[in-house]
């Protein structure tokens, strides 16, 4: 049976997308309505999967090939004003950002990884090409290892350890505790950790992307983040699946898919 890991960050991107600059404070809401797109975050997503795909080596140079032609390829799909001119410059330079851009778009390498220092490697190289701020780099990074260590079979509780010991993330609220006073915060360190709780206290996909999306906050981002950890762990029902590939482009579902039938191949061969 196909692997549906790869579209955790993507459903929690195309549910979000209706809530980011509608917020709401309640899990109780509709998770697909006609206003439901993808954004930005997942087009990135996927340029870093086509990256990891298409060179084995990892160069920047190619990582930067793949965010600009999947970029100017989907010009309306929402990019911050910096980031909209990254993708039309001739030589890109990073811009020291702090922004979750970095943590929304690291999920393939979450599945990707073969070890927690490749997860670590391969997730600041893909935040270091534009959020090359120390926060942007460790916010791609937590979200990655997040991620790596669900695939190891950690539980929740040594999830929650690694990240507090390794990034110094405030993982010690609770959603609700959180809920009341958290505005939209673009920020790595302002949106990450409140994710990763979101993950932590769910106790299914859907779950987690209630959760994170009742915060009210950057609502498309923080779901595709905890969507992206989520799915390590919980199965994406059926529907859910359906609806969120109806809703890719044909181009972004391409690659999707081949990193998908990537991914499984690399788990089989590992098997053996």
């Amino acid at each position: 049976m196909k692997t549906n890991k790869m579209l955790g960050a993507i459903v929690g991107d195309i549910v979000g997308s209706r809530y980011e600059f509608r917020p709401t404070k309640s899990t109780d809401f509709r998770m697909f309505t006609p206003g439901s797109i993808f954004t930005d975050d997942t087009v990135m997503t996927l340029a870093v999967a086509k990256w990891l795909l298409e060179d084995e080596t990892h160069t920047i140079s190619y990582l930067i090939y793949c965010m600009q032609e999947l970029g100017v390829a989907h010009p309306g799909a929402g990019y911050g004003a910096r980031f909209d001119g990254w993708l039309c410059e001739e030589d890109p330079q990073p811009y020291r950002s702090w922004g979750n851009g970095s943590g929304m778009r690291v999920s393939p390498v979450g599945l990707y990884a073969k070890t927690m220092d490749e997860a670590l490697a391969l997730a600041a190289l893909t935040a270091s090409v534009s959020h090359n701020h120390p926060e942007g780099v460790k916010g791609a990074q937590a979200i990655a290892a997040c991620m790596f260590l669900c695939r190891q079979g950690k539980t929740k509780a040594e999830i929650k350890e690694y990240v507090e010991k390794t990034f110094f993330y405030d993982l010690n609220r609770t959603i609700a505790e959180i809920r009341p006073h958290y505005a939209f915060d673009v920020s790595c360190q302002g949106s990450v950790p409140e994710s990763i709780i979101a993950f932590l206290e769910g106790n299914s996909f859907e779950e987690v992307i209630r959760l994170a999306i009742s915060l009210g906050g950057d609502s498309d981002t923080m779901a595709c983040m905890a969507g992206a950890i989520a799915a390590c762990m919980y199965p994406i029902p059926d529907d859910i699946v359906d609806k969120c590939n109806e809703i890719l482009s044909d181009d972004l579902r391409e690659i999707k898919d081949r990193f998908m039938d990537f991914i499984e191949k690399r788990q089989t061969e590992d098997k053996r």
